[in-house]
């Protein structure tokens, strides 16, 4: 009977070690997670990077995922962060390289964009605006392709130290000038 007692223990106490080693994962998130680059391909070397979550559509009018005149996270879940790995103009104003939250507030013909030091945030909750160090009012179009389903941002590739941001959903495409 001795002789039984310690394996006995010692199958106990491995299967409550095991029971405490279980992992829980939560499921896949609705909105992935997604990175764009400037340029895209990364050569000669990288300038900026930015990394977002892509709303998707799902048969909702885009106007009342992102109404006029209201902060919106430009994405969803997390904010979205930009990187500058290098000085730029962003929308006309002097950004030092450096990650900054990015904002923007939509409007019918204009959209404001607006860069923000306070990181590591959710959603446009935490928002302080004496934490801006961008804000610009830049140029909004209808897209004339197919309605984009999933939130998305893209950047044109460099032309005479120039290149565009460009922030797309639905039939919308906002576009932010980068001077390099």
């Amino acid at each position: 009977m001795k002789k039984l007692i310690l394996p006995v223990l010692l199958l106990v106490a491995l299967m409550i070690s095991d029971a405490a080693m279980a992992q829980k994962f939560s499921g896949v998130d609705k909105s992935p997670a997604d990175i764009a680059w400037l340029p895209g391909n990364r050569k000669p070397a990288p300038i900026a990077k930015v990394v977002y979550s892509r709303p998707m559509l799902k048969g909702r009018e885009l106007a009342s995922l992102t109404p006029y005149g209201k902060m919106w996270r430009t994405g969803a879940n997390e904010t979205t962060e930009i990187t500058f790995l290098q000085d730029v103009k962003f929308a006309g104003n002097d950004v030092k390289a450096g990650t900054y939250a990015l904002y923007t507030i939509p409007g019918e013909s204009n959209w404001t964009v607006i860069l923000n030091s306070k990181l590591n945030t959710w959603g446009h909750y935490q928002y302080d605006e004496t934490q801006d160090v961008a804000k610009a009012e830049v140029s909004s179009r209808k897209y004339d392709g197919d309605s984009i389903e999933a939130f998305t941002i893209a950047f044109e590739d460099p032309k005479d130290s120039m290149s565009t941001m460009y922030l797309a959903w639905g039939d919308t495409v906002v576009e932010v000038p980068i001077g390099l």
